[in-house]
């Protein structure tokens, strides 16, 4: 599978809050509880336990490494309701448990394998239940039903792709 090249200037073009999110996302986030300097390590360690902890009937087994621990202390536990129209399609709602990818061991070490990189559960788009996932790198991933998704290369474009309403880009071989 192949990365697609991101678009910087989505993320940054409707900036104008005083935080590192446009308006719209920072409220949607603010709405749910988070604020700049939101750290929980003590959750984040519990859901890195539980993740390493956790070993498939076919002995698969999660990778845990600091930018999933990180974007976990920020954002673990929340749960996301975008409001308004969405740019390009409807935002989603999101809730970030990293338990909603428990039983996906091997998926996520597939997509791994396919982008050569460890892979490991974020969140769940609570709508569609959509695995969000992120890599070692902290590029941030959506595995549906219909596909493999990029949604940034850092969590903050990925929440404004959620959140705004911007069309992801699939995932393609190649």
């Amino acid at each position: 599978m192949t990365r697609p090249s991101t678009n910087e200037g989505q993320m940054h073009a409707d900036r104008s809050s005083s935080t590192r999110f446009s308006v719209p996302v920072d409220a949607a986030l603010r709405s749910a509880g988070w604020q700049p300097g939101r750290w929980d390590i003590k959750q984040a360690e519990y859901w890195a336990d539980a993740l390493r902890g956790h070993e498939s009937t076919a002995g698969h087994r999660h990778a845990v490494f600091p930018a999933a621990v990180e974007a976990w202390a920020e954002f673990g536990g929340l749960r996301v309701k975008p409001s308004g129209p969405g740019r390009q399609l409807a935002p989603t709602a999101l809730h970030f448990d990293p338990l909603h990818g428990l039983h996906m061991a091997r998926t996520l070490g597939d997509l791994g394998r396919a982008l050569d990189t460890e892979v490991c559960p974020l969140g769940e788009e609570s709508d569609s239940r959509a695995l969000l996932a992120i890599d070692s790198e902290g590029r941030v991933y959506a595995l549906d039903h219909t596909g493999d998704w990029y949604l940034g290369p850092e969590i903050d474009t990925a929440l404004n792709t959620l959140l705004a309403g911007i069309a992801p880009v699939r995932l393609t071989a190649g």
